[in-house]
């Protein structure tokens, strides 16, 4: 996968973020993990984007370690709102084999970066 793949793949996955914030009950519990659910959600692309500007490997490297903890934190908060009963388990299926997905290419860009430094 090339970079304007995956720069697609992270804007579309914050898009679907977007969504599912926007369709919690804006209020109460859901209200202020939601925000935590946008802030990361929409961090990762945001994050690769900066690691596609890397100064060298291990800027690279730094980076790419922020987008892994954004979409496993995205993914912490996707199985907390459905453990909860704020969020069905058929509703964020998708997005969760999305960010299972994104989170195992950027952990394999990691090591081939650290692999060639």
């Amino acid at each position: 996968m090339d970079q304007h793949e995956m720069k697609g793949r992270t804007k579309a996955f914050a898009i679907k973020i977007v969504q599912v914030f926007e369709s919690l009950p804006q209020k109460g519990v859901a209200l202020v993990l939601g925000r935590q659910l946008l802030r990361s959600g929409t961090s990762a692309g945001a994050n690769y984007r900066s690691a596609c500007r890397a100064k060298s490997a291990a800027d690279f490297v730094a980076k790419m370690g922020i987008v892994e903890e954004e979409i496993d934190e995205t993914m912490y908060w996707l199985e907390l709102f459905i453990e909860i009963g704020i969020l069905k388990a058929e509703e964020a299926e998708a997005i969760l084999k999305e960010a299972n997905e994104l989170l195992a290419i950027v952990v394999a860009s990691i090591k081939t970066a650290r692999k060639n430094r």
